[in-house]
Protein backbone atom coordinates (compact mmCIF):
# COMPACT_ATOMS: atom_id res chain seq x y z
CA UNK A 1 0.00 0.00 0.00
CA UNK A 2 1.16 3.70 -0.65
CA UNK A 3 2.13 5.24 2.44
CA UNK A 4 -0.50 7.29 4.34
CA UNK A 5 -1.11 9.67 6.79
CA UNK A 6 -1.83 6.22 9.58
CA UNK A 7 1.26 4.43 8.18
CA UNK A 8 3.25 2.25 10.81
CA UNK A 9 -0.38 2.01 12.96
CA UNK A 10 -1.84 -1.30 13.60
CA UNK A 11 -5.28 -1.99 14.28
CA UNK A 12 -7.41 -5.22 15.16
CA UNK A 13 -10.85 -4.72 14.17
CA UNK A 14 -13.50 -7.44 15.68
CA UNK A 15 -16.95 -6.57 15.47
CA UNK A 16 -19.15 -6.68 12.29
CA UNK A 17 -22.11 -4.81 10.18
CA UNK A 18 -21.34 -0.87 9.77
CA UNK A 19 -20.97 0.65 13.47
CA UNK A 20 -17.62 -0.60 14.27
CA UNK A 21 -16.35 -1.75 10.55
CA UNK A 22 -16.65 2.27 8.91
CA UNK A 23 -14.26 3.17 12.03
CA UNK A 24 -11.64 0.50 10.63
CA UNK A 25 -12.54 1.45 6.71
CA UNK A 26 -11.98 5.04 7.79
CA UNK A 27 -8.18 4.36 9.30
CA UNK A 28 -7.42 1.75 6.88
CA UNK A 29 -8.05 4.43 3.93
CA UNK A 30 -5.58 6.26 5.07
CA UNK A 31 -2.60 3.90 5.61
CA UNK A 32 -3.20 1.91 9.00
CA UNK A 33 -2.59 -1.89 8.71
CA UNK A 34 -6.23 -3.06 9.74
CA UNK A 35 -7.12 -6.33 10.35
CA UNK A 36 -10.17 -7.67 10.18
CA UNK A 37 -11.77 -10.82 12.57
CA UNK A 38 -14.21 -12.62 11.30
CA UNK A 39 -15.50 -16.13 12.97
CA UNK A 40 -14.19 -19.46 11.15
CA UNK A 41 -16.80 -22.02 9.94
CA UNK A 42 -18.29 -24.61 12.43
CA UNK A 43 -17.63 -27.83 10.87
CA UNK A 44 -19.74 -28.84 8.45
CA UNK A 45 -21.27 -25.33 7.73
CA UNK A 46 -20.71 -23.00 5.18
CA UNK A 47 -18.40 -19.69 6.29
CA UNK A 48 -20.12 -16.36 6.85
CA UNK A 49 -18.37 -14.28 8.44
CA UNK A 50 -19.48 -10.44 8.63
CA UNK A 51 -23.07 -10.09 7.55
CA UNK A 52 -22.36 -7.52 5.65
CA UNK A 53 -21.05 -10.47 3.19
CA UNK A 54 -24.27 -10.82 2.28
CA UNK A 55 -25.84 -7.32 1.93
CA UNK A 56 -26.78 -5.74 -1.38
CA UNK A 57 -28.93 -4.63 -3.54
CA UNK A 58 -28.89 -7.47 -5.63
CA UNK A 59 -25.76 -8.13 -5.60
CA UNK A 60 -23.68 -8.59 -2.47
CA UNK A 61 -21.82 -4.93 -2.65
CA UNK A 62 -21.60 -3.25 0.70
CA UNK A 63 -18.67 -5.56 2.21
CA UNK A 64 -16.28 -4.86 -0.75
CA UNK A 65 -16.47 -0.88 -0.03
CA UNK A 66 -16.51 -1.27 4.07
CA UNK A 67 -14.20 -4.20 4.62
CA UNK A 68 -11.28 -2.26 1.60
CA UNK A 69 -7.81 -2.28 2.49
CA UNK A 70 -8.19 -4.30 5.61
CA UNK A 71 -6.52 -8.00 6.34
CA UNK A 72 -9.41 -10.38 6.79
CA UNK A 73 -8.14 -13.38 9.40
CA UNK A 74 -10.83 -15.63 10.92
CA UNK A 75 -10.74 -16.63 14.94
CA UNK A 76 -12.88 -17.42 17.20
CA UNK A 77 -13.21 -15.67 20.07
CA UNK A 78 -14.98 -18.12 21.94
CA UNK A 79 -11.95 -20.16 22.49
CA UNK A 80 -9.43 -20.21 25.06
CA UNK A 81 -6.71 -20.27 22.35
CA UNK A 82 -8.36 -17.86 19.76
CA UNK A 83 -8.64 -15.67 23.09
CA UNK A 84 -4.79 -16.32 23.22
CA UNK A 85 -4.31 -15.73 19.68
CA UNK A 86 -6.39 -12.03 20.25
CA UNK A 87 -3.93 -11.19 23.30
CA UNK A 88 -0.42 -11.99 20.75
CA UNK A 89 -1.89 -9.76 18.49
CA UNK A 90 -2.68 -6.88 20.88
CA UNK A 91 0.54 -7.23 21.97
CA UNK A 92 1.95 -5.80 19.01
CA UNK A 93 -1.00 -3.04 17.73
CA UNK A 94 -2.11 0.26 18.23
CA UNK A 95 -5.76 0.03 18.27
CA UNK A 96 -8.26 -2.71 19.01
CA UNK A 97 -11.87 -2.26 17.55
CA UNK A 98 -15.15 -3.81 18.49
CA UNK A 99 -18.79 -2.70 18.23
CA UNK A 100 -20.11 -5.99 20.48
CA UNK A 101 -22.63 -5.32 22.72
CA UNK A 102 -21.57 -4.50 26.28
CA UNK A 103 -20.01 -7.13 28.54
CA UNK A 104 -19.29 -9.45 25.30
CA UNK A 105 -15.48 -8.66 25.33
CA UNK A 106 -15.16 -8.83 29.54
CA UNK A 107 -17.50 -12.31 29.31
CA UNK A 108 -14.52 -13.74 27.05
CA UNK A 109 -11.59 -12.60 29.57
CA UNK A 110 -11.04 -9.28 26.93
CA UNK A 111 -11.87 -6.64 28.70
CA UNK A 112 -9.99 -3.66 28.76
CA UNK A 113 -7.98 -4.20 31.76
CA UNK A 114 -6.94 -7.58 30.38
CA UNK A 115 -5.21 -6.37 27.38
CA UNK A 116 -3.83 -3.20 28.69
CA UNK A 117 -1.85 -5.68 31.24
CA UNK A 118 -0.92 -7.06 27.57
CA UNK A 119 -0.03 -3.83 26.22
CA UNK A 120 -0.16 -0.53 27.94
CA UNK A 121 -0.22 1.68 25.53
CA UNK A 122 -3.47 0.46 23.70
CA UNK A 123 -6.18 2.46 22.68
CA UNK A 124 -9.61 0.38 22.81
CA UNK A 125 -12.10 1.35 20.64
CA UNK A 126 -15.68 0.66 21.45
CA UNK A 127 -18.56 1.78 19.76
CA UNK A 128 -22.41 0.70 21.14
CA UNK A 129 -25.95 1.76 20.73
CA UNK A 130 -25.90 3.39 23.98
CA UNK A 131 -22.48 3.46 25.63
CA UNK A 132 -20.10 1.37 28.28
CA UNK A 133 -22.02 2.44 31.14
CA UNK A 134 -25.65 3.89 32.07
CA UNK A 135 -28.86 1.94 32.29
CA UNK A 136 -29.54 1.18 28.69
CA UNK A 137 -25.72 -0.07 28.10
CA UNK A 138 -26.35 -3.89 27.99
CA UNK A 139 -29.33 -3.50 25.48
CA UNK A 140 -28.83 -4.56 22.13
CA UNK A 141 -28.23 -1.00 20.08
CA UNK A 142 -29.03 -0.83 15.95
CA UNK A 143 -28.42 2.32 14.60
CA UNK A 144 -31.92 3.06 13.85
CA UNK A 145 -32.71 2.94 17.55
CA UNK A 146 -29.55 5.54 18.19
CA UNK A 147 -31.06 7.42 15.17
CA UNK A 148 -33.97 7.51 17.05
CA UNK A 149 -33.14 7.89 20.61
CA UNK A 150 -30.18 10.87 19.08
CA UNK A 151 -33.32 13.00 17.79
CA UNK A 152 -32.19 12.62 14.39
CA UNK A 153 -35.49 10.39 13.18
CA UNK A 154 -38.09 12.67 14.65
CA UNK A 155 -37.00 15.60 12.07
CA UNK A 156 -36.42 13.48 9.19
CA UNK A 157 -39.29 13.44 6.37
CA UNK A 158 -42.11 15.27 5.67
CA UNK A 159 -44.67 16.48 8.30
CA UNK A 160 -47.50 14.40 7.22
CA UNK A 161 -45.58 10.88 7.36
CA UNK A 162 -44.27 9.36 10.18
CA UNK A 163 -40.81 10.06 10.83
CA UNK A 164 -38.19 8.42 8.07
CA UNK A 165 -35.06 6.75 7.36
CA UNK A 166 -32.70 9.13 5.64
CA UNK A 167 -32.11 6.24 3.26
CA UNK A 168 -28.36 5.50 4.55
CA UNK A 169 -27.29 3.39 7.79
CA UNK A 170 -26.14 7.56 9.16
CA UNK A 171 -26.38 6.47 13.10
CA UNK A 172 -23.68 3.35 12.48
CA UNK A 173 -21.31 5.83 10.50
CA UNK A 174 -21.65 8.75 12.65
CA UNK A 175 -20.55 6.84 15.68
CA UNK A 176 -17.97 5.19 13.64
CA UNK A 177 -16.72 8.01 12.66
CA UNK A 178 -16.62 9.77 15.99
CA UNK A 179 -15.46 6.78 17.17
CA UNK A 180 -12.08 6.93 14.48
CA UNK A 181 -11.76 10.98 15.47
CA UNK A 182 -11.55 9.63 19.53
CA UNK A 183 -8.94 6.72 18.70
CA UNK A 184 -6.91 9.66 17.10
CA UNK A 185 -7.33 11.96 19.88
CA UNK A 186 -5.93 9.07 22.38
CA UNK A 187 -3.12 8.24 19.98
CA UNK A 188 -2.09 12.30 20.38
CA UNK A 189 -2.56 11.72 23.88
CA UNK A 190 -0.53 8.44 24.17
CA UNK A 191 2.35 10.07 22.23
CA UNK A 192 2.42 13.10 25.03
CA UNK A 193 2.01 9.94 28.08
CA UNK A 194 2.72 6.88 26.73
CA UNK A 195 -0.58 5.87 28.15
CA UNK A 196 -3.67 3.73 25.81
CA UNK A 197 -7.42 4.48 26.66
CA UNK A 198 -10.76 3.55 26.08
CA UNK A 199 -12.80 5.55 23.55
CA UNK A 200 -16.37 4.71 24.00
CA UNK A 201 -18.60 5.77 21.00
CA UNK A 202 -22.24 5.55 21.25
CA UNK A 203 -24.40 6.23 18.54
CA UNK A 204 -27.35 7.72 19.90
CA UNK A 205 -24.58 10.27 21.18
CA UNK A 206 -23.11 10.59 17.65
CA UNK A 207 -26.19 11.44 16.24
CA UNK A 208 -26.95 13.63 19.70
CA UNK A 209 -23.61 15.82 18.55
CA UNK A 210 -25.73 16.59 15.65
CA UNK A 211 -28.10 18.05 16.29
CA UNK A 212 -27.66 21.62 16.35
CA UNK A 213 -29.22 23.98 19.18
CA UNK A 214 -32.47 21.60 19.04
CA UNK A 215 -32.10 21.20 23.28
CA UNK A 216 -31.54 24.60 24.20
CA UNK A 217 -34.58 25.59 21.77
CA UNK A 218 -36.55 23.99 24.05
CA UNK A 219 -35.07 25.01 27.38
CA UNK A 220 -34.49 28.44 26.62
CA UNK A 221 -37.91 28.84 24.42
CA UNK A 222 -39.68 26.06 24.76
CA UNK A 223 -39.60 25.11 20.93
CA UNK A 224 -39.45 21.35 20.05
CA UNK A 225 -38.41 21.37 16.47
CA UNK A 226 -40.44 18.72 14.24
CA UNK A 227 -39.78 17.46 10.53
CA UNK A 228 -40.46 20.32 7.76
CA UNK A 229 -39.91 18.59 4.37
CA UNK A 230 -37.75 19.94 2.54
CA UNK A 231 -37.41 23.47 3.91
CA UNK A 232 -35.80 25.00 6.65
CA UNK A 233 -38.67 27.34 8.26
CA UNK A 234 -37.92 31.21 8.19
CA UNK A 235 -35.18 30.46 5.79
CA UNK A 236 -36.20 31.73 2.12
CA UNK A 237 -35.81 30.73 -0.82
CA UNK A 238 -34.27 27.33 -0.10
CA UNK A 239 -35.78 24.32 -1.52
CA UNK A 240 -36.44 21.78 -4.26
CA UNK A 241 -37.78 23.32 -7.47
CA UNK A 242 -39.48 21.46 -10.46
CA UNK A 243 -37.90 22.10 -13.85
CA UNK A 244 -39.38 20.37 -17.12
CA UNK A 245 -37.24 17.06 -16.73
CA UNK A 246 -36.42 16.98 -13.25
CA UNK A 247 -36.38 18.96 -9.65
CA UNK A 248 -33.02 21.19 -8.83
CA UNK A 249 -32.14 22.64 -5.48
CA UNK A 250 -31.81 26.35 -5.57
CA UNK A 251 -29.79 27.73 -2.38
CA UNK A 252 -30.86 32.12 -2.09
CA UNK A 253 -31.49 32.83 1.07
CA UNK A 254 -29.04 35.87 1.38
CA UNK A 255 -30.14 39.67 0.67
CA UNK A 256 -27.69 39.83 -2.12
CA UNK A 257 -28.08 36.11 -3.37
CA UNK A 258 -31.76 36.41 -3.79
CA UNK A 259 -31.27 39.33 -5.42
CA UNK A 260 -29.33 37.75 -7.93
CA UNK A 261 -31.90 35.08 -8.13
CA UNK A 262 -34.42 37.43 -9.08
CA UNK A 263 -32.25 39.13 -11.61
CA UNK A 264 -31.80 35.80 -13.25
CA UNK A 265 -35.35 35.16 -13.25
CA UNK A 266 -35.77 38.51 -15.29
CA UNK A 267 -37.72 39.87 -12.62
CA UNK A 268 -35.09 42.48 -10.54
CA UNK A 269 -37.61 44.33 -8.94
CA UNK A 270 -38.94 41.69 -6.92
CA UNK A 271 -34.42 41.83 -5.25
CA UNK A 272 -36.13 45.12 -3.69
CA UNK A 273 -39.23 44.63 -2.95
CA UNK A 274 -39.92 45.09 0.42
CA UNK A 275 -41.89 41.98 0.43
CA UNK A 276 -38.75 39.92 -0.22
CA UNK A 277 -36.18 42.30 0.70
CA UNK A 278 -34.85 41.03 4.26
CA UNK A 279 -34.31 37.78 5.61
CA UNK A 280 -37.11 38.11 7.97
CA UNK A 281 -39.45 39.34 5.07
CA UNK A 282 -39.09 36.26 2.74
CA UNK A 283 -39.24 33.68 5.90
CA UNK A 284 -42.64 35.53 6.44
CA UNK A 285 -43.57 34.34 2.61
CA UNK A 286 -41.78 31.87 2.29
CA UNK A 287 -44.49 29.79 0.25
CA UNK A 288 -45.15 32.18 -1.46
CA UNK A 289 -41.70 32.74 -2.79
CA UNK A 290 -41.30 28.93 -3.18
CA UNK A 291 -44.54 29.51 -5.83
CA UNK A 292 -43.37 32.14 -7.58
CA UNK A 293 -39.80 30.39 -8.44
CA UNK A 294 -41.31 27.40 -9.18
CA UNK A 295 -43.52 29.07 -11.92
CA UNK A 296 -40.19 30.24 -13.79
CA UNK A 297 -38.02 26.94 -13.20
CA UNK A 298 -40.84 25.16 -14.58
CA UNK A 299 -40.91 26.70 -17.66
CA UNK A 300 -37.27 25.42 -18.08
CA UNK A 301 -35.20 22.18 -18.57
CA UNK A 302 -32.89 21.87 -15.77
CA UNK A 303 -29.52 22.54 -17.61
CA UNK A 304 -30.85 25.67 -18.49
CA UNK A 305 -31.85 26.99 -14.97
CA UNK A 306 -28.84 25.57 -13.73
CA UNK A 307 -26.44 27.24 -16.00
CA UNK A 308 -28.30 30.70 -15.36
CA UNK A 309 -28.34 30.23 -11.74
CA UNK A 310 -23.96 29.49 -12.32
CA UNK A 311 -24.23 32.78 -14.45
CA UNK A 312 -25.54 35.01 -11.82
CA UNK A 313 -23.64 33.32 -9.04
CA UNK A 314 -26.52 31.59 -7.16
CA UNK A 315 -26.33 28.56 -5.74
CA UNK A 316 -27.96 25.33 -7.20
CA UNK A 317 -27.45 22.15 -8.35
CA UNK A 318 -29.43 18.96 -9.49
CA UNK A 319 -30.08 15.76 -6.72
CA UNK A 320 -27.56 13.25 -7.98
CA UNK A 321 -28.48 9.51 -8.11
CA UNK A 322 -25.00 7.11 -9.09
CA UNK A 323 -25.22 7.26 -12.43
CA UNK A 324 -25.35 11.58 -12.02
CA UNK A 325 -21.67 11.17 -10.38
CA UNK A 326 -20.40 8.91 -13.01
CA UNK A 327 -20.73 11.26 -15.73
CA UNK A 328 -19.95 14.44 -13.72
CA UNK A 329 -16.70 15.97 -14.37
CA UNK A 330 -16.31 17.66 -11.01
CA UNK A 331 -16.51 13.99 -9.71
CA UNK A 332 -14.01 12.99 -12.16
CA UNK A 333 -11.43 15.50 -12.09
CA UNK A 334 -11.23 15.18 -8.66
CA UNK A 335 -11.43 11.42 -8.67
CA UNK A 336 -14.07 11.42 -6.12
CA UNK A 337 -15.15 8.01 -7.65
CA UNK A 338 -12.45 4.70 -8.06
CA UNK A 339 -12.59 1.90 -10.10
CA UNK A 340 -11.38 -0.61 -7.72
CA UNK A 341 -10.42 -4.33 -9.06
CA UNK A 342 -12.01 -7.26 -8.31
CA UNK A 343 -12.58 -11.27 -9.28
CA UNK A 344 -16.00 -11.15 -9.64
CA UNK A 345 -17.40 -7.86 -9.97
CA UNK A 346 -15.99 -6.13 -13.52
CA UNK A 347 -17.02 -2.86 -12.49
CA UNK A 348 -16.57 -2.54 -9.59
CA UNK A 349 -16.32 1.60 -8.88
CA UNK A 350 -16.75 2.73 -5.18
CA UNK A 351 -16.77 6.25 -3.67
CA UNK A 352 -12.68 7.20 -3.06
CA UNK A 353 -10.81 8.21 0.18
CA UNK A 354 -11.97 11.37 2.15
CA UNK A 355 -10.94 13.77 3.01
CA UNK A 356 -7.78 14.96 0.58
CA UNK A 357 -4.72 14.90 2.14
CA UNK A 358 -1.95 16.76 -0.04
CA UNK A 359 1.18 14.97 1.39
CA UNK A 360 -0.29 11.59 2.01
CA UNK A 361 -3.60 10.96 0.45
CA UNK A 362 -4.53 7.89 1.01
CA UNK A 363 -6.02 5.03 -1.22
CA UNK A 364 -8.10 1.71 -2.47
CA UNK A 365 -5.57 -1.00 -2.71
CA UNK A 366 -8.03 -3.55 -2.63
CA UNK A 367 -11.35 -4.04 -2.10
CA UNK A 368 -12.61 -6.49 0.79
CA UNK A 369 -11.39 -9.93 0.85
CA UNK A 370 -12.52 -13.35 1.01
CA UNK A 371 -12.69 -14.77 4.51
CA UNK A 372 -8.90 -15.87 6.03
CA UNK A 373 -7.20 -14.82 3.14
CA UNK A 374 -4.42 -13.04 5.52
CA UNK A 375 -4.65 -16.12 7.83
CA UNK A 376 -1.06 -17.23 6.94
CA UNK A 377 0.79 -14.19 6.54
CA UNK A 378 -1.14 -13.07 9.78
CA UNK A 379 -0.50 -15.66 11.95
CA UNK A 380 2.68 -16.54 10.76
CA UNK A 381 4.66 -13.51 9.73
CA UNK A 382 3.32 -11.30 12.71
CA UNK A 383 2.93 -13.94 15.06
CA UNK A 384 5.37 -16.50 14.39
CA UNK A 385 3.34 -19.97 13.64
CA UNK A 386 3.74 -22.67 11.68
CA UNK A 387 2.34 -24.43 8.90
CA UNK A 388 1.74 -27.13 10.93
CA UNK A 389 0.61 -25.11 13.83
CA UNK A 390 -2.36 -23.02 11.14
CA UNK A 391 -3.42 -26.44 10.07
CA UNK A 392 -3.70 -27.77 13.92
CA UNK A 393 -5.47 -24.63 14.71
CA UNK A 394 -7.91 -24.70 11.76
CA UNK A 395 -8.71 -28.44 11.90
CA UNK A 396 -9.65 -27.66 15.71
CA UNK A 397 -11.86 -24.52 14.60
CA UNK A 398 -10.09 -22.04 16.40
CA UNK A 399 -9.15 -19.99 13.17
Amino acid sequence: MAQGALDGLRLIEMGQLIAGPFCGQLMADHGAEVIKIEPPAKPGDAAEGDPMRQWGRGKPLWFPVVARNKKTITLNLRDPRGQDLLKRLVKKSDFLLENFRPGTMEKWGLGYPDLAAENPGLIMIRVSGYGQTGPYAPRAGYGSIGEAMGGIRNLAGDPGTPPSRVGLSIGDSLAATFACLGALMALQHRHRTGEGQIVDSAIYEAVLAMMESTVPEYTEGGFIRERTGSILPGVAPSNVYPCLDGDILIGANQNSVWTRLAEAMGRPELGKDPRYATHNARGERQQELDDLISDWTRQHPAAEVLRIMEQHGVPAGKIFKAPDMLADPHFAAREALVKVAHPDFANLIMQNVFPKLSATPGEVTWPGQPMGSWNERVYGELLGLSHADLAGLQAEGVI
